[in-house]
């Protein structure tokens, strides 16, 4: 690898800066404008009309029933796991070469992940695995799937749309049919990106978005439960909001809830930011098309969408041939003020997951010793 060109096209991209980051907000549009009507407002907190606009917005921009905001994007899929009837001691079927939250937010439930492997090609939890692990050790039963090695509930699956790239939806939701196991998409990294013309995050029973600071949106810290189920969506905004029954002035709280509701000033941020998404969506396209006919010209495997889907290339990354080489890579670059970074550990290495139930891991391994991040964010902004 000649890391003298890497370094300079990488840098060219980003104006040269002393350090490029993987992929920083950019705010050009009205957010100084709604941030300054909501402080004039008072309204800064967990009610106000941002927050019911930045709802609409996303519900017109995924074509959902309901979108619920939230503080962040692991309480969403907590709650979300609540909605689909995860207990306390059942079980989520995920992957384990996910970003912590997802498996976290499992964990809140007082529930045990299942780590099963991802399909090489978008990084995201695999049909196959799912369907090999439930032949198995799957068993239906009048109230659910039941894993037999276990005794436990299988309540839900929880796929996640990796680096925005979708997993393939199709065969994964055939087989969670099949065995009655309803699917909560992490759709966190993936606002815009599309499988088969259809928005990640709406294929399954709910759906969670992430705003995040280094998302390809953000509102400072947010997320959002999306869903066509209105009975759930209801459900979700009653939970998320300390479980208050409606009432002119009296407080009734009638069960355990959540203090989960965005902020109205997040929620300004937020719209400013939506009304940029098209324009968001066709420079990180432009920079990744860049991106591959660089890297094609240098044998080096720049990560592309599948077929039939359109990935929003939240952060891009490269495949390099081995462990060697990722770690060559990943030090030359950041040594040179451009930051990049593996994949995350996955998840059953951490301690407090290092005997959840797993099958081999075969193409998590291997993702996790090739695959790096390169800075992802809008270049000569």
């Amino acid at each position: 690898m000649n890391f003298n060109e890497i370094n300079q096209f990488i840098g060219d991209k980003f104006n040269n800066k002393k350090f490029i980051s993987l992929h920083e907000p950019v705010f050009i549009g009205n957010e100084k404008k709604y941030l300054n009507e909501c402080i004039d407002s008072t309204y800064v907190s967990s009610v106000g009309p941002f927050v019911n606009k930045f709802e609409n917005l996303l519900q017109d921009i995924t074509g959902v029933k309901k979108a619920i905001p939230v503080v962040n994007g692991t309480s969403g899929i907590q709650v979300a796991l609540n909605l689909v009837g995860v207990k306390k001691n059942d079980e989520v079927i995920t992957q384990a070469l996910t970003f912590v939250a997802t498996v976290n937010a499992i964990a809140y439930n007082n529930a045990h992940p299942i780590f099963l492997d991802v399909d090489i090609d978008t990084m995201g939890l695999s049909s196959n695995s799912v369907s090999d692990f439930l032949d198995k050790y799957g068993e239906l039963r009048d109230d659910g799937c039941y894993n037999k090695s276990t005794g436990r509930r299988i309540s839900a699956c929880l796929p996640m749309h990796t680096f925005g790239f979708p997993v393939h939806l199709d065969e994964l939701i055939k087989v969670c049919k099949l065995w009655k196991i309803p699917i909560v998409e992490d759709a966190a990294e993936s606002l815009g990106s599309l499988y088969k013309g259809k928005p990640t995050g709406t294929f399954g029973e709910v759906g969670v978005y992430s705003f995040n600071g280094n998302k390809i949106i953000t509102t400072g810290g947010g997320g959002v439960i999306v869903t066509n189920n209105i009975k759930l969506g209801d459900r979700a905004k009653f939970l998320t909001t300390t479980a208050k029954e409606h009432h002119q002035y009296e407080f009734i709280h009638n069960e355990l809830g959540y203090n989960f509701r965005m902020p109205n000033i997040n929620a300004a941020l937020g719209c400013a930011q939506l009304e940029q998404l098209p324009l968001f969506l066709e420079y990180k396209a432009k920079l990744a098309n860049e991106y591959a006919v660089f890297f094609e010209n240098r044998g080096i495997k720049f990560r592309k969408e599948t077929e039939n889907t359109k990935a929003n290339y939240w952060l891009m990354c490269l495949e390099l041939e081995s462990k060697k080489d990722r770690d060559l890579f990943l030090e030359q670059t950041n040594n040179s003020g451009i930051m990049t970074r593996p994949i995350w550990q996955l998840m059953f290495r951490l301690p407090m997951y290092e005997n959840c139930q797993k099958d081999s891991q075969k193409n998590a391994i291997f993702l996790e010793q090739r695959i790096v991040n390169i800075p992802s964010g809008f270049a000569n902004k």
